[in-house]
């Protein structure tokens, strides 16, 4: 069955990562994910599907149209990629546990947001809001780490938190500090983990933000943070006892078992 599964786990991950492509290509437009169908946005000729398989399309037409010969941007490959080897990840951790279809689910809202913040500096609603409601939705599931109430807890003080914060900052700097996007974010990523991980995910994110700030971006650049806390939502579903581990910091209890 092992291998079965994996099959079934790429197949199904690329498949998802070519919607997600959907998705990080219409969402900032605010255009239809279902209508039209697939279709090249330069000269507006339909995809069919024996072109449209994840992967292996893209790479036999060299990442281009078939028909005007335009280039298809390389996110589309890399998306279709990721998407199955961290589904992969996930089953390695958790097998075919109520936890790994969780943390799936987790990551397709956080795949497409960390390529339009990343792109267009923007963290669609229409991602965080489905977010948070399918965490506190997950919470309801048992063996799944994280109770209902730890779940609505976690989303509304971090929210709370957030926002206060966030208004802090802009009375006292006079500038935006945390976007609103992010603010709606973080309660999202803490109704799947709970309160007892989110002060270790918040300060992943900060850490990878702080390295990157400081490594490419320039003074008075425009700084897009939502990716990082994709990511290390990402990361510490799939590392965080790991991680605590290797820092030295006591488990007092597991973080990923009821």
């Amino acid at each position: 069955m092992l291998v079965v599964d994996v099959v079934l786990i790429i197949v199904l991950g690329a498949s998802l990562g070519s919607f997600l492509n959907v998705v990080i290509d219409r969402l900032p437009r605010k255009a239809s994910l279902v209508r039209p169908g697939s279709h090249c946005n330069s000269c507006g000729k339909k995809i069919p599907f024996w072109l449209n398989i994840p992967i292996i399309s893209y790479l036999a037409l060299k990442g281009k149209c078939k028909y005007c010969g335009a280039r298809f941007h390389w996110h589309h490959l890399l998306v279709e990629i990721i998407t199955p080897l961290i589904f992969l990840a996930l089953y390695a951790v958790y097998g075919l546990s109520p936890l790994f279809f969780k943390f799936a689910t987790m990551v397709c809202f956080l795949i497409p947001i960390f390529f339009i913040d990343v792109y267009h500096k923007i963290i669609p609603l229409a991602l965080t809001l489905p977010l948070i409601a399918s965490g506190w939705l997950w919470a309801l599931v048992p063996d799944t780490f994280v109770s209902f109430p730890d779940s609505l807890l976690a989303s509304v003080l971090t929210f709370a938190f957030l926002y206060l914060l966030a208004l802090a900052w802009e009375k006292i700097f006079r500038k935006e500090g945390l976007g609103g996007g992010d603010v709606v974010l973080f309660p999202g990523v803490a109704a799947y983990f709970g309160m007892l991980n989110i002060p270790f995910i918040v300060i992943l994110a900060c850490l990878m933000g702080i390295i990157y700030f400081l490594a490419f971006v320039r003074k008075n650049t425009p700084f897009a943070f939502g990716n990082f806390i994709a990511a290390a939502a990402v990361i510490w579903a799939l590392a965080g006892e790991w991680l605590l581990n290797l820092a030295g910091l006591p488990a007092f209890v597991s973080l990923f078992s009821n």
